[in-house]
Order: structure tokens, then C-alpha cells, then sequence
């Protein structure tokens, strides 16, 4: 079944089930691979993407249930494709947060969110709009760092 999707600013078609999660739509049939499976069950958030500029767990999500907002990717931050690297990510390679990497996509779009309600985050909101993403490396106050540094930077 035909389902038109639009994934960082690219309306493409893709032949999927309408119950098929959003995760495998991208990862699979899209071969946008940044975005990462974790639980399947939306509690590490590796599989967190924007849909209509809010955050939103792509392994929890039909496809259906996407309709004509806009999803974003890891791949879609920054400008020019993705060339340039959004402020978060800028900041992530500054403060040398990842280690393992793969809960970095997930945890970059959850800062990438958090900054649009919060541009100057406290330490406490940071928490708070952080809470669930699981960093199995436990690199969070490198996280908590780079999300200060790009709020200075401007998001």
C-alpha cells in the first residue's frame, strides 16, 4: 500500500503497512539508518525523530498516524542536508559526548526539543526534558554540557 511521507523536507512514497512503525519505515524501507531501534517499546528513546516539530518516539509510531506533518531525522538537522551541522550536534562534538553513539541520534533530537520550549535551559529543565533517554555509557553530564553549550550558541 502506497503511503506518501514527508521525512526531512522530501515527500517520498513508500509500499508499507499502515500499522508498520515509523522506525522501520525510515530505517528500512527509506535507508535512513540514524535513527536507532533500542526497546521497541519507547523507554531508552534511541528511536526519537520530530514529527511536526515535536518530539516523538519512532518505534511506537505507525506510519498512518504521520499523516502530511513533517518528520525529522537526525539526518534532516543542520542546514544544506544535513552538511552543517546543527548547534546541538556542533555541541555534541565539542563537549566529546558520544562513546558507544548509538543512543546520540535519540538524545540529540530530545535536546533539539527541549531547546525550542526551553532556549536557555536550567540544569533542572534540562533533567526534566531529558528524563527517559538512556545513555548505557553514561554520558550525561557531557550531555548536560553540550545542551548548555549550544543553548549559549543559539539553537
Amino acid at each position: 500500500m502506497g503511503i506518501r511521507i514527508n521525512v526531512n523536507g522530501e515527500v517520498r512514497e513508500v509500499d508499507a503497512p499502515a500499522d508498520m512503525p515509523l522506525l522501520w519505515v525510515l530505517r528500512d524501507l527509506l535507508g535512513l539508518t540514524g535513527t536507532k531501534y533500542g526497546c521497541g517499546m519507547a523507554q531508552c528513546r534511541a528511536c526519537t525523530v520530530h514529527i511536526g516539530g515535536e518530539a516523538a518516539f519512532a518505534c511506537q509510531t505507525p506510519i498512518a498516524a504521520v499523516g502530511d506533518q513533517e518528520v525529522t531525522t537526525i539526518e534532516g538537522l543542520g542546514q544544506d542536508s544535513g552538511k552543517t551541522l546543527h548547534a546541538v550536534q556542533a555541541a555534541w562534538v565539542e563537549e566529546d559526548v558520544p562513546q558507544c553513539g548509538w543512543c546520540q541520534p535519540g538524545q540529540i533530537m530530545s535536546a533539539v526539543a527541549l531547546l525550542k520550549k526551553h532556549p536557555a535551559p536550567t540544569d533542572a529543565q534540562i533533567d526534566e526534558g531529558m528524563n527517559g533517554n538512556i545513555c548505557r555509557c553514561g554520558t550525561y553530564s557531557r550531555i548536560k554540557l553540550a545542551i548548555h553549550r549550544a543553548a549559549k550558541g543559539g539553537v
